[in-house]
């Protein structure tokens, strides 16, 4: 496990603007508060960004950027708080250490801040506190970013069951086929698409699909 952890090149914000934008206007569509899909706590606890800087990036404002090395330790603290064992206590340097595969002077330096964590390190313990990759060493607006993605996903499944219902009612065929093949969640995405000519290809084979079926004569 020798060498420090240099850590990514800096990803791109843009990411986020996006996101926040596709969850507000789901929820909106959903009737869900902002307050809920926004909530800083949780998404802290999701992202393990400090709810201050949540709170700012969701703002739309600099919140600066720890170093790496900071961030991790900022992270691997959120984890000891918040991924509790079973008991509802804090697990401990030894179990950490028994649990990543390193020794207890290995795990009490890292929770320190008293040396520098290599991608060994980090891919350890994340694996230890099941959580993705990346949720030691993510900059601070991706991590938020992938955790909204993850609410994204929560409100897209609330609505495909919303319309399923909605179609189940209705008996209608076509209304059937937009839930069996998944075509509003297809076009939803569709629109994330970065070029026009990636748009054209989705919107060319929704339009096959939605050919071969006919809403019967009223």
């Amino acid at each position: 496990m020798a060498g420090g952890f240099e850590g990514p090149g800096a990803m791109p914000t843009a990411a986020l603007p996006a996101v926040v934008a596709r969850v507000t206007a789901l929820a909106d569509r959903l009737g869900v508060p902002h307050a809920e899909v926004f909530d800083v706590g949780r998404l802290s606890a999701a992202s393990g960004v400090p709810e201050p800087v949540v709170k700012a990036l969701l703002g739309g404002r600099p919140a600066g950027e720890p170093d790496v090395q900071a961030r991790f330790v900022q992270r691997l603290d959120l984890l000891r708080r918040t991924r509790l064992k079973p008991n509802g206590r804090k697990y401990t340097q030894q179990e950490i250490a028994d649990g990543a595969g390193m020794s207890r002077q290995q795990a009490g330096a890292l929770i320190n801040g008293d040396r520098r964590p290599t991608m060994e390190h980090c891919d350890a313990i994340q694996r230890f506190f099941r959580v993705h990759a990346g949720f030691l060493t993510a900059e601070d607006p991706e991590a938020l970013a992938g955790a909204l993605r993850h609410t994204e996903q929560e409100l897209l499944q609330q609505l495909a069951d919303r319309e399923r219902e909605a179609a189940a009612a209705a008996d209608d065929p076509l209304e059937r086929l937009l839930q069996d093949h998944g075509v509003r969640g297809i076009a939803w995405r569709a629109a994330q698409l970065p070029t026009d000519q990636h748009r054209d290809k989705v919107a060319e084979w929704l339009d096959m699909l939605l050919e071969s079926v006919k809403r019967p004569e009223s």
